[in-house]
């Protein structure tokens, strides 16, 4: 029988770190082959690389329990042997410089085995002479680091094998505030997408627990208690493209945390980024703020059945939910609007209010200009009000006109209330419920069918319902920042926080002013912070900031032309984000699906080409399926709170290293960056002592050029082409 050996890299490692130091961008579930063991003249050796080998990770759980300083980190991952053949392989667990491992324990198949570890220099060997033979660079970036080696016992076509690997670091923290990262790009060595994949951390601290924030992945938080929370990151059927990474900080009453990152050699765009974070204080006792809530449900004749029943059900767990000092204006409406009450009532009240609710019945047409008028008019200037306004269709009644009905609520909202619109199937004006939302300080949710309404109201209830800071206001001086978002800040609750992100020129000492109103009291806070003149690499996790930050501008601009028509400098602006940073919208999906042309001129063609597509979109109703599947998207463009993934279709991929992205064209692997009518091109032959050279001195091309074996990046002014 034929045997294959297989060296199968599983690149899975916590890093804590301080957070100015530098993170290489790792990657697990690696697996590379050997040729097949077979008698001379039998066999041919086949070609791999590594997306073509038999073995696919099919499953990759990552349970991580922080206590104290020690992190215990748990991998669990099975194989699945897809080949014809038996095959047997080695597990390798990359190291970074940094990292000291105090203790590990590897299974497989439930089995405990001997594991080896090995030296930087030992390791280097190995990966120089896997691509070497192989000419598949892949490896480059972990040649200067030390690994975990156990060898994996044969398995035949088929069967699966579960390998299991925990360890001990040690936890590190600076001013406060912690770094996990965990290692999950994977998307250029796995063939096939992995079926799940999972990382949850659990944190338990001596000390009240701040912020919690991933930029690299969409997470849920749940906080068990002032000083232990868990945050998870579940996924299936993709290929993941970043490593996750994870912040949380100590809580106090400062809670603000600012991430940096510059880039000084890009000499096209050299002015930096940044995220700011700011949490309220993780404190039980701090004095709750009294709010009012005021609840408009729509029960028109299209909401009746198990719409009005779930409309039901989620005001009543906001009724149900008030605080003690909170009060409630309750309406429903069709043809006519009724309310619990003329003015605002207190949360005593709330059990009356409900019963009242459930007599109603859903009936007759849908007058949402008269609803929400009626309803602002209970609100109190005095307080924090949350208007929820909950319809599934147009206004068929009284004023239908939505710019009308947006100017009639602006000149009566004299008490700043927040307005959140929940848009339930299809038959909603996404242009109202967005710029109601977008115009009153608030948020639109959309409902779609076979979807759990009371849920997502009850869900979304739950963020709101502790106002912890209104009226808030940012100012920073000391240094010139621009482009931040959001432009309008929303109040801060708590479990919540604010995430704001922007641009900033040339870096220094700053003061950051933040302000805000607490139970009618104005409280200030002055932070002294430090923006980065020139980041130490742009593989460390602060480099995923410029992504994130354009994938809000993106988001912003968009809203701004499906709300308020295109126009061609917005449209330029679009263009040039997407190619930059590689983030594929409806507008822009050339990116995926045809070769790319670079350069300014080459834009200025696209950007023509995407106006004039834009303006014929523009034109389309702003009901329907469609129209609320652009609304979400482009709403969670705009409130992203991680850098998107990328995407795939077909054949054409878009790849990032750091800040770089990278699109094929001519079959070399081009950065996004490069101009070849402004760059010199440098050429430098695959495998030569001057490319190992390269990869060595600057870790950052390093991860660029494992790319593949053609491809052309850009280093400051310059571009570097690879040849053969």
């Amino acid at each position: 029988m034929k045997k294959c050996t297989l060296w199968i890299f599983s690149f899975t490692l916590a890093v804590f770190t301080l957070i100015s130091s530098t993170i290489p961008v790792l990657a697990d579930g690696i697996i590379i082959p050997e040729p097949p063991i077979c008698d001379p003249g039998s066999c041919h050796p086949p070609v791999f690389t590594l997306s073509s080998s038999p073995l696919t990770v099919i499953n990759h759980t990552v349970t991580v329990k922080i206590s104290g300083q020690l992190a215990v980190t748990h991998v669990d991952q099975i194989f699945r042997n897809t080949s014809s053949s038996t095959v047997e392989g080695t597990y390798v667990f990359p190291l970074p410089k940094d990292a000291v491992v105090q203790s590990f324990t590897l299974w497989i198949d439930g089995q405990a085995v001997e594991g080896k570890v090995l030296s930087a220099e030992e390791a280097r060997r190995t990966y120089l002479d896997i691509i070497r033979s192989m000419r598949d660079p892949a490896l480059l970036e972990y040649t200067d680091r030390g690994a975990l080696q156990a060898r994996i016992f044969p398995f035949a076509s088929g069967e699966e094998r579960r390998v299991e690997l925990e360890y001990t670091q040690a936890l590190t923290a600076d001013n406060g505030l912690v770094k996990y990262v965990y290692p999950l790009n994977t998307e250029k060595f796995s063939a096939e997408p992995l079926e799940k994949v999972s990382v949850t951390v659990e944190i338990n601290t001596p000390n009240p627990i701040g912020a919690i924030y991933s930029p690299s992945h969409s997470v849920d938080v749940h906080r068990t208690a002032l000083n232990s929370a868990t945050a998870s990151y579940e996924a299936g059927n993709l290929k993941p493209d970043s490593d996750f990474t994870l912040y949380y900080s100590y809580g106090d009453e400062e809670a603000l945390n600012l991430f940096t990152y510059r880039d000084g050699r890009d000499v096209n765009d050299p002015d930096g980024f940044f995220l700011l974070l700011a949490a309220p204080r993780p404190d039980s006792e701090t004095e709750q703020v009294a709010k009012d809530i005021l609840l408009v449900i729509d029960r028109s004749g299209s909401m009746d059945g198990e719409k009005i029943q779930q409309a039901k059900t989620a005001a009543s767990y906001v009724l149900d939910h008030l605080g003690k000092n909170d009060r409630f204006h309750l309406s429903t409406f069709s043809s006519s609007v009724e309310h619990f009450t003329s003015g605002l009532s207190p949360a005593s009240e709330a059990s009356e209010a409900i019963q009242w609710l459930n007599r109603i019945s859903a009936a007759g047409s849908t007058d949402i200009n008269r609803a929400l008028l009626e309803s602002i008019e209970a609100s109190d200037s005095e307080r924090p009000t949350y208007l929820l306004f909950l319809t599934d269709g147009l206004p068929t009644v009284g004023v239908r006109e939505s710019r009308q009905i947006l100017e009639n609520l602006s000149g009566k909202n004299r008490s700043n209330v927040r307005i959140f619109s929940f848009g339930v199937g299809y038959d909603v004006d996404t242009f109202l419920l967005d710029t109601l939302s977008q115009d009153h300080h608030g948020a639109s949710t959309y409902v779609k069918p076979g979807d759990a309404l009371d849920q997502s109201l009850s869900g979304f209830y739950e963020k709101i319902s502790t106002p912890v800071l209104t009226d808030i206001h940012v100012e920073i001086s000391g240094v010139k920042t621009y482009d931040i978002y959001p432009s309008s800040l929303p109040d801060l609750f708590q479990g919540s926080q604010l995430v704001l992100t922007g641009r900033y020129q040339n870096g220094g000492s700053a003061v950051i002013h933040l302000t805000g109103k607490s139970n009618k009291k104005m409280l200030s806070h002055d932070f002294n912070v430090t923006f980065t003149e020139e980041s130490p690499s742009n593989l460390s996790p602060e480099s995923s900031l410029p992504r994130l930050w354009a994938t809000r501008k993106i988001g912003t601009l968009l809203n701004r032309i499906r709300l308020d028509g295109s126009d061609r400098e917005t449209v330029d602006q679009i263009v040039k984000l997407s190619i930059r940073y590689g983030i594929v919208t409806p507008y822009t999906s050339y990116l995926v699906t045809e070769p790319l042309a670079l350069g300014a001129v080459e834009q200025e063609r696209l950007s023509l080409e995407t106006y004039n597509q834009m303006k014929t979109m523009s034109a389309a109703p702003s009901f329907g399926a469609e129209a609320v599947k652009k609304a979400q998207e482009q709403n969670d463009l705009a409130q992203s709170l991680s850098a998107p993934s990328i995407i795939q279709t077909g054949e054409q991929t878009i790849k990032t290293a750091g800040t770089h992205t990278f699109v094929i064209k001519d079959g070399v692997w081009t950065d996004t960056s490069y101009d070849p009518e402004k760059m010199t091109t440098r050429k430098i032959k695959f495998l030569s002592d001057e490319y190992l050279n390269l990869a060595d001195s600057r870790p950052d091309l390093a991860a660029c050029l494992a790319i593949d074996e053609h491809i052309l990046v850009v280093d400051g002014q310059y571009a570097i082409e690879i040849i053969d």
